[in-house]
């Protein structure tokens, strides 16, 4: 480690110490709630202490041999699936347009689809459990789905952007030119070239579905009630243990997932 830089312009280590202390502190703030809820997933203890006096697996196996637990993790589940699976095309379709459009006001519609980003979501379940209530969509399938897709559609839009920026548009239009048509010239030209910055889109959705706890809130119930939903009822009305083996679970499956989508844009980044 260099004391004193070797250059005028040379910033050393040293010099740089306070912004190493302060990145490693947010690191320990980030991780100190994960540090806390694991441990407690392995304690013996009927209420959720910590540190925990002695380790067990009994809220692991409370939690898969509960038929509510069980029933309200398939939800989430088919939710999540049904959610990549009709936002992801609907995403590329979306940032495929804008990106290949010139119409005034492109701008303007990207900033909407993006909305649900900086909108509260609060305001978004709000608005949502008044509109399924006059759907009747409130605690269907359908309706979890359906608003769990306008969340995740702006990750599938920014990871396809990002993508078909560094795209070379000149070998789909090679391909138009031999013939190919503009579907065709897409999904055999385009889509293999973006397909690994799709997949990421693809996971963030499957995340998001699976995490969303607010709107679930509203608009879930009886035998569409998701997992979060559950864990948040159960945290309000009884403090059940079971809770931080099910959030232990769920944080294991989102790194997973987050690693996953990291490795993808890696390879994308090396293909282009």
């Amino acid at each position: 480690m260099l004391s004193s830089p070797a250059t005028e312009t040379q910033i050393t280590h040293l010099q740089r110490l306070w912004l190493y202390i302060f990145v490693a502190l947010v690191a320990i703030y980030l991780l100190l709630p994960v540090l806390i809820v694991a441990p407690m997933s392995f304690s013996d203890s009927r209420f959720l202490k910590f540190p925990p006096e002695n380790f067990s697996l009994r809220w692991y196996q409370s939690y898969f041999g509960s038929s509510e637990w069980q029933a309200a993790t398939w939800v989430s589940l088919r939710a999540a699936v049904l959610t990549t699976v009709i936002a992801t095309p609907l995403g590329v379709m979306a940032a495929y347009g804008l990106a290949r459009t010139e119409i005034f006001g492109a701008r303007f519609i990207l900033l909407a689809l993006l909305s649900p980003l900086v909108v509260p979501v609060i305001i978004i379940a709000i608005g949502l459990f008044y509109l399924y209530a006059r759907l009747s969509l409130v605690n269907t399938m359908t309706g979890v789905v359906l608003a769990h897709t306008v969340l995740a559609i702006p990750f599938v839009i920014i990871t396809t952007s990002s993508a078909l920026a560094q795209f070379d548009v000149n070998l789909e239009k090679a391909a138009r030119s031999l013939g190919a048509s503009l579907l065709r010239s897409f999904l055999t030209v385009t889509l293999p070239q973006i397909g690994p910055a799709v997949m990421s889109g693809a996971l963030f959705a499957f995340i998001t579905s699976l995490d969303e706890v607010v709107i679930s809130s509203f608009i879930s119930g009886g035998e569409t009630t998701t997992l979060t939903k559950k864990m948040f009822t159960g945290l309000r009305d009884q403090v059940d243990p079971t809770i931080a083996a099910v959030s232990t679970i769920l944080i294991a499956v989102s790194i997973s997932i987050l690693i996953i989508a990291m490795l993808f844009a890696g390879r994308n980044r090396q293909k282009s």
